[in-house]
């Protein structure tokens, strides 16, 4: 097995962190950019579970402390704060193509949670599946909703699966179509469908990340295939361009470059034990990380941003 590589290079006044290898064995076009994002005032990161980005270049990372919603420019600089006191337990966030933010609410308590948020860019609430503060597998309920993926067409699907182990898919309105999968290992079947995206073709992805794969569905729920060479799916991204960008911070422990189109794996960068990933339209990398101890190469993980460099 190839191991990973570390070197450290002084540019432009700073120390930066080369991440990871290829399949080549040659070293990955990343580096780690050392203390982006810090919060002001001595303020620290809660578990950061979602990070989205805007057709600008803003940056959005979900953390569960207060307040919950981060906004940040490609520098680390915090731009905004708010959301306190509305989320039960933060999960995944996602911006779509109008810049409309998807937030997920993963868990029920006090009165509040297992819901899913539509947000204009500005932060005025526009939408919201479920019912609040009930767990349940009904076309109004969810159980352990961990993230979304709107189609061209606007429809809307759901990764339900911290509880549940299914799919749910509403039109543009929020009105219930329809749900898929259950609990087990077959083709359609989750054991914790923790991260969904749509690539160019219209195909779902779904991160089963307990099952350790990734399977595609079409948007009727049929399903096409699976790939497991992205190990335990935790976060997943996809560019125009379907490339892919997976998060896995349970067995792998890195940030996996590939392909949409045929499940290529190119670069796995180790300096990450991430959660939530967004990436930019230079392929710079942006990950937010939920579990305490340290990355492949020795970097302390857990309750932190990371900014992922591309460097060519």
């Amino acid at each position: 097995m190839m191991q990973p590589m570390r070197t450290v290079v002084a540019a432009a006044g700073i120390v930066v962190i080369c991440a990871g290898i290829a399949a080549s064995g040659q070293a990955a076009p990343y580096r780690l950019v050392p203390g982006w994002g810090a919060l002001p005032n001595g303020a620290t990161w809660g578990e950061v579970p979602g990070m989205a980005i805007d057709a600008k270049g803003k940056l959005y990372a979900f953390h569960r402390a207060e307040p919950p919603i981060v906004e940040l420019d490609r520098d680390g600089k915090i731009l905004k704060m708010w959301g306190e006191k509305l989320f039960a337990w933060p999960h995944g966030i996602r911006i779509d193509r109008f810049g409309n933010l998807w937030i997920t609410d993963g868990q029920a308590r006090n009165g509040i949670g297992q819901q899913v948020f539509k947000y204009s860019p500005d932060g005025k609430l526009l939408m919201t599946l479920g019912t609040k503060g009930v767990r349940g597998d009904g076309p109004d309920t969810f159980g352990g909703p961990c993230d979304v993926a709107v189609a061209a067409n606007g429809d809307i699907f759901v990764a339900d699966g911290h509880q549940n182990s299914r799919v749910v898919k509403f039109d543009k309105d929020g009105k219930f179509i329809k749900a898929w999968g259950k609990r087990g290992e077959g083709p359609g079947e989750f054991n914790l469908p923790h991260t969904i995206v749509i690539d160019s073709r219209g195909r779902v992805l779904v991160g089963d990340r307990s099952n350790n794969r990734i399977q595609m569905f079409d948007q009727d729920g049929a399903y096409i295939d699976q790939w497991t060479q992205f190990g335990t799916p935790s976060g997943m991204y996809v560019a125009p361009d379907d490339s892919l960008y997976v998060v896995d911070y349970n067995v792998k422990k890195g940030v996996f470059v590939g392909s949409a189109r045929d499940g290529s794996v190119k670069y796995k960068i180790d300096d990450a034990v991430a959660e939530g990933v967004a990436v930019d339209k230079d392929g710079n990398i942006y990950v937010g990380e939920t579990v305490p101890g340290t990355t492949l190469t020795g970097q302390p993980g857990g309750h932190i941003v990371r900014k992922l460099e591309k460097t060519k």
